[in-house]
């Protein structure tokens, strides 16, 4: 696996380069530069090619956002900084990591391995694409039909440390105690700054439903639908410390949901 570092500080260069080829014995550091202009340069060179790209947010000559303006970058970038400010900017370029300094080796590895799950789900992706005809124009999201921009990830705060959260590890959100929740598919619980009602504009409809003012749930985490009187009961997949049932408002949409998605 090829990697570019990006560093204007060359003690902070030398380091990771060492840790990773350390953590990593497959890994090449193919590329080490320190500016915008270089890194474009590096980048513009078709004989360069790199699958991660660990890029530090402010450069010798400007920060890394320009890179992105003016190079065409296909590599899995993860955002090294000592700011925690710079985290909405990195979503936005869909960095896949945002790692603060001093970079701890367990964050470096948890890096490490969300690029190689990406780069391996894309070229899985990719090998399915080839064997099949051409999709059909409505064949994307029922959010994407409308204009909606469905979001693939959510940054979250963890302590001193900024997680991006795959929209597609998400198991379910809930409030309780005036905080909202994010609950992943390994059952990891996080705090999040914005409410139910921004985290469904910004959800893909297909694969979360709303089922009642309290919580948000992925389609990939129903495992059973139980049916109590006029009302339902999901039982989900990690499981809930409360009930999580179906508001009698939003049942006949849930029902509709589930047939549309084919979810059970």
């Amino acid at each position: 696996m090829n990697v570019l570092i990006v560093e204007d500080e060359t003690m902070a260069r030398r380091k990771l380069a060492s840790t990773l080829t350390e953590l990593y014995p497959d890994i090449r550091i193919v590329g080490e530069t320190g500016s915008v202009s270089g890194t474009i340069e590096w980048l513009g060179n078709p004989d360069h090619k790199a699958d991660i790209i660990f890029m530090d947010v402010e450069l010798s000559d400007g920060n890394c956002f320009e890179i992105f303006r003016q190079a065409d970058i296909r590599a899995q970038v993860v955002m090294t900084t000592a700011y925690d400010h710079y985290a909405v900017k990195a979503f936005e370029v869909e960095s896949i990591d945002y790692l603060l300094k001093p970079i701890e080796p367990e964050t470096l590895k948890r890096a490490v391995e969300r690029c190689r799950g990406r780069i391996a789900a894309s070229a899985g992706q990719g090998a399915a694409s080839a064997g099949q005809n051409t999709a059909p124009a409505n064949s994307g999201t029922a959010a994407e039909q409308q204009g909606k921009s469905v979001r693939k990830r959510f940054l979250v705060k963890l302590n001193d440390t900024i997680v991006p959260v795959l929209s597609a590890d998400i198991a379910y959100f809930c409030s309780e105690d005036k905080s909202t929740y994010m609950i992943t598919r390994n059952g990891k619980k996080y705090i999040v700054d914005f409410s139910l009602d921004i985290a469904m504009e910004q959800l893909d409809r297909e694969s979360f439903f709303r089922i009642s003012r309290n919580c948000i749930i992925s389609a990939a985490a129903i495992s059973r639908i139980l049916r109590i009187g006029s009302r339902y009961r999901i039982e989900a997949e990690p499981s809930t410390s409360f009930d999580m049932m179906v508001s009698r408002s939003r049942t006949d949409d849930f029902l509709h949901w589930l047939e549309e998605t084919g979810t059970l």
